[in-house]
């Protein structure tokens, strides 16, 4: 059998130029949320399959990588489904390993607990722009804090990252999955069909506001409730006293406190933000994990026409491990989506200070050799990178191929 030079489908090689840049993306995220406070942690990549299932996982859950189980608990012959064959599986996402591994250690852990967690994940999917099938995640999580500032926490960290990566006139798309659920029961849907009033409504940015109504309606649903519930999102300018007016508009149905601390959220990010970006309330926002209980978020922009990360709150997830709820929100960015929009920008990695290339001529003498070895050991222990490299014949290719790699200075040396 013939051997494959190129990767298995949806996945990629990762060469060079992008790999710097992910270095230093990674680099500046752990330098950033550190600063915020948030921890560094690790979980496998490999979970129950029991917790990948628990429908805690929306669609993913449709695209696990399933692994079979091993030696003799592998039984082929008695198997009647293909749970029968299987005991675990990649992990589609990071939240579903993190509440796992605060349910089986937040004795150890601090309350609240700021947790950073980095690192790949699986998913079955269709390959498209910016879309793999093993891909790198990038969260952030407040586990045990209630209130409203794990939120303005998450948001502004978050925020303050992508500044740093040069990002700038993005937008922070915020809305309440309390409000969702108010705005629907107070136009008379029943809270059975929520979801699926929900799933129609995540598709008005590609079908319309007349696309949402004619699958509401078709879907059986009394044209008097769609048209009302649809006329909840008539002049939204994604102000805060847009929030207001629908606050009044849904007494009976929301929790005012609800609408107020959403106002707070936005209002104090607005006000210690340290990029240039701005909150935007969006009425439409679902988001697909219905594991969401409150305040859930999204960052538009513009050069990419889709979300580059979200997250919200998800307060009983938890308790599904425990038995006891558990406030918890957390925020995650679209790592690849960052990398792939910042190698469409040509984005240029900072330069570190002493960055050269040594280029040695063949059949240097052992101890003029040394000598040159010793000086190279001498520059990376004061901090500068030193590539040390043999002379090659087309000596003006190679100085273009060391300069288009970021070497800023580069030294010959010879016999003589």
């Amino acid at each position: 059998m013939a051997m494959k030079k190129k990767p298995v489908t949806g996945m990629k090689d990762i060469l060079p130029r992008e790999m710097e840049i992910r270095d230093y993306c990674i680099a500046k995220i752990k330098e950033t949320y550190r600063t915020f406070g948030f921890t560094p942690i690790e979980t496998p990549a490999v979970e129950h399959i029991e917790n990948l299932s628990s429908k805690q996982g929306g669609e993913n859950e449709k695209l696990i990588f399933k692994i079979l189980k091993r030696g003799e608990k592998l039984q082929l012959e008695n198997a009647k489904e293909e749970l029968d064959l299987v005991d675990g599986g990649l992990r589609y996402d990071l939240t579903v390993p993190l509440c796992r591994f605060y349910s089986n250690n937040a004795n150890d852990l601090p309350s609240p607990f700021k947790a950073l967690q980095m690192g790949s994940v699986w998913r079955a999917d269709r390959p498209q722009r910016g879309r793999y099938r093993q891909f790198m995640q990038c969260d952030i999580d407040i586990l045990g804090e209630a209130s409203s500032i794990a939120e303005i926490e998450l948001i502004l960290a978050t925020t303050t990252l992508l500044g740093k990566l040069s990002f700038k006139n993005f937008t922070i798309r915020i809305n309440d999955r309390r409000i969702l659920k108010a705005m629907a029961a107070s136009c008379g849907f029943a809270e059975a069909d929520y979801d699926a009033v929900f799933i129609a409504l995540d598709k008005m940015d590609k079908i319309g506001l007349d696309g949402v109504r004619e699958e509401l309606i078709s879907a059986g649903h009394p044209e008097a409730s769609v048209d009302k519930y649809l006329g909840l999102f008539d002049g939204n300018d994604g102000s805060t006293d847009r929030i207001s007016q629908l606050k009044d508009r849904l007494d009976g149905y929301l929790d005012p406190a609800v609408a107020e601390d959403l106002i707070g959220i936005i209002d104090s990010v607005e006000g210690a933000k340290a990029a240039d970006f701005r909150m935007f309330f969006d009425p439409t926002l679902v988001r697909g994990m219905s594991y969401y209980t409150g305040p859930i978020f999204e960052i538009s922009m513009d050069e990419y026409g889709g979300s580059v990360g979200g997250g919200g709150r998800y307060d009983e997830m938890i308790g599904r491990f425990t038995g006891q709820n558990t406030p918890a929100c957390g925020f995650s960015i679209g790592f690849e989506r960052i990398i792939m929009l910042l190698l469409e920008q040509d984005f240029k990695v900072p330069a570190s200070a002493g960055k050269t290339a040594w280029l040695i001529e063949k059949g240097m003498p052992v101890e003029k050799m040394s000598e040159i070895l010793e000086k190279a050991k001498a520059e990376r222990e004061a901090g500068g990178t030193v590539n040390v490299v043999l002379m090659k014949k087309n000596k003006k290719f190679q100085k273009d191929q060391l300069a288009a790699e970021g070497y800023t200075e580069i030294r010959e040396f010879f016999r003589d």
